[in-house]
């Protein structure tokens, strides 16, 4: 008996150690800014000290001409399992934002947000559409409305099911909610604190949707240019951000262009000077990439739209905190996407910088959740 305790408190000895180590001599990423060669302590899963020099008796892992930043959150995406959480861990995705679902299952994957094998899940339950609209062609029941005097209800139901924001669908080549609707249901969602952002595939959808209020665009628009000037006067009237999906427009595109007048969509290199006039214009940009649409994984394909960000000209820096800080400044994502004291230690150990080449994004060593590796 006395060996068997021994062996049990030598165990939990080694667990809480395991969970106390300092990273030295690295360069950081904080989610803001870069700094060289400092040591960042991690303490049963949180960020402890950020310094040059710390004195402690935690296992240290040497940073030496390694690169350490957040661990990513991909701010959207349709989770259907538990697979696709681990997925998405494993390529150092810890957050992933559930853009439109089964409200069951979501609660179940939800469930998960401390396990160190899968990204926590952020859902927005069942979207918003209009009977027979976008959403409700995928085999699931999917609550609808369509009249303005619905959306407190809807919203109602939505919190109650768990939606951590809300999600709207304004999709015209099917049924689509009138901006009435949508402008009560952005009233709505704002009046529970909760975020409101919209599914929009043309430029003038966009534009009224942000008159009404609504935080943010979940897609680009594919059928015209907006330019920089008239762009900015979205960031001045309001603090919104775009999340352009392009690796999803990229895949999607060459095949409705088929069937599309002449001219009516825009081509790629369109699409990346959109998103490079739309960072030129103060709005911020959000890295999402909507799987399993087009075939998308839930994991490393986060790493290609960073890389579409980086192509359009969006700065490598900027392209980072898309995916780290700026998902944690619009959703209720706890103290995460930043390397700060008191901030939980998801992060990511690279072997080079991805400022100075954006490529490195996937040359990850470790993975930590929680001060856990993952990987």
């Amino acid at each position: 008996m006395k060996t068997l305790l021994k062996l049990l408190l030598l165990l939990c000895v080694s667990v809480v150690s395991a969970q106390k180590f300092v990273i030295t001599n690295v360069t950081v990423f904080d989610g803001e800014a870069v700094t060289d060669t400092i040591s960042v302590l991690v303490e049963d899963g949180v960020i402890t000290e950020i310094a040059k020099t710390i004195t402690t008796d935690a296992t240290t892992v040497d940073g030496t001409g390694k690169f350490l930043m957040p661990a990513l959150t991909n701010c959207h995406v349709h989770a259907w399992s538990n697979d696709a959480l681990t997925e998405a861990a494993q390529a150092g995705v810890t957050n992933v934002l559930d853009m439109h679902g089964v409200e069951m299952a979501q609660g179940m994957m939800k469930s998960l947000k401390d396990s160190t094998n899968y990204a926590r899940c952020f859902v927005a339950g069942a979207a918003a559409t209009a009977p027979g609209g976008h959403g409700t062609q995928y085999g699931f029941p999917t609550p609808t409305l369509i009249k303005p005097e619905e959306a407190e209800g809807f919203i109602s139901d939505r919190i109650a099911a768990g939606a951590d924001y809300i999600k709207i669908i304004v999709e015209p080549w099917k049924e689509t909610l009138s901006h009435e609707t949508v402008g009560a249901l952005i009233a709505a969602a704002h009046a529970k604190d909760k975020r409101a952002v919209v599914h929009i595939s043309k430029a003038e959808d966009a534009k009224k949707v942000l008159e009404n209020g609504a935080d943010g665009l979940v897609h680009v628009w594919w059928d015209t240019l907006i330019s920089t000037e008239q762009l900015k006067t979205w960031s001045r009237n309001k603090d919104c951000f775009i999340m352009p999906t392009l690796l999803t427009s990229q895949l999607v595109l060459p095949m409705i262009r088929k069937s599309a007048p002449e001219g009516k969509l825009l081509s790629d290199e369109q699409l990346e000077q959109q998103v490079k006039m739309i960072y030129d214009a103060g709005i911020d940009i959000l890295a999402g990439t909507d799987p399993p649409n087009a075939g998308i994984n839930y994991g490393t394909d986060l790493y290609k739209e960073l890389k579409l960000l980086s192509k359009a000209g969006v700065p490598n820096l900027v392209v980072l905190k898309s995916a780290t800080s700026l998902p944690a400044k619009y959703f209720p994502l706890g103290k995460t996407g930043s390397i700060k004291e008191g901030y939980k230690a998801d992060m990511l150990l690279l072997n080079a910088s991805p400022i100075q080449d954006i490529d490195n994004i996937s040359n990850i060593a470790v993975v930590w959740k929680d001060g856990k590796k993952v990987r």
